[in-house]
């Protein structure tokens, strides 16, 4: 089983996470939907397929993220990352370049949808930029090529500051937005 999606996954929401909140070591809990971790390691288990097959997962990355515990309520699992994996993350990866400059460009008071889309294209020619009429947020931005990420940026004005959420392409398409 390959286990690098799933924890590539975990390392960079700890990065964004540290970017937008900054870092401290203690433990961090992150949460998954069972159709999430499916994807991550192209699968179709059940819950209890599943638990086994994280069990697996937490021996494989401990020497990165150390002894990360998982429980489950339902097809919600909770993945709690132990103060080493944070330590490590922290202390052995860079930035994320993009991801810094765009949580640093949204949190400003007054930034707009066109500082924005400039940012995406200063990172890439292929940039998707489509606005939205379902009403749950306002544009769709990502870049095309897969460079510097994957993630889908679901972006709302709030008319004085805007707000995203990020999700994986195959989870932003489970949406059906």
């Amino acid at each position: 089983m390959d286990y690098s999606k799933l924890e590539n996954n975990i390392i960079d929401v700890l990065k964004e996470e540290q970017i937008k909140l900054g870092y401290r070591s203690e433990t961090v809990r992150l949460y998954y939907p069972l159709s999430s971790l499916q994807h991550f390691l192209a699968c179709d288990f059940d819950i209890t397929k599943m638990k086994k097959t994280l069990q697996k997962f937490v021996e494989t990355a401990e020497d990165s993220l150390g002894q990360i515990e998982i429980s489950n309520a339902g097809e919600r699992f909770c993945f709690a990352i132990p103060p080493k994996g944070v330590d490590y993350v922290h202390g052995n990866l860079d930035d994320n370049e993009f991801i810094c400059e765009f949580i640093r460009t949204i949190e400003r008071h007054g930034c707009t949808i066109e500082e924005i889309i400039q940012l995406f294209y200063r990172y890439s020619d292929t940039v998707c930029v489509k606005k939205t009429e379902h009403g749950e947020f306002d544009y769709l931005l990502y870049f095309e090529n897969g460079k510097p990420d994957n993630f889908r940026y679901c972006i709302s004005d709030e008319g004085c500051h805007m707000i995203y959420h990020r999700f994986t392409e195959e989870d932003y398409r489970d949406f059906n937005f």
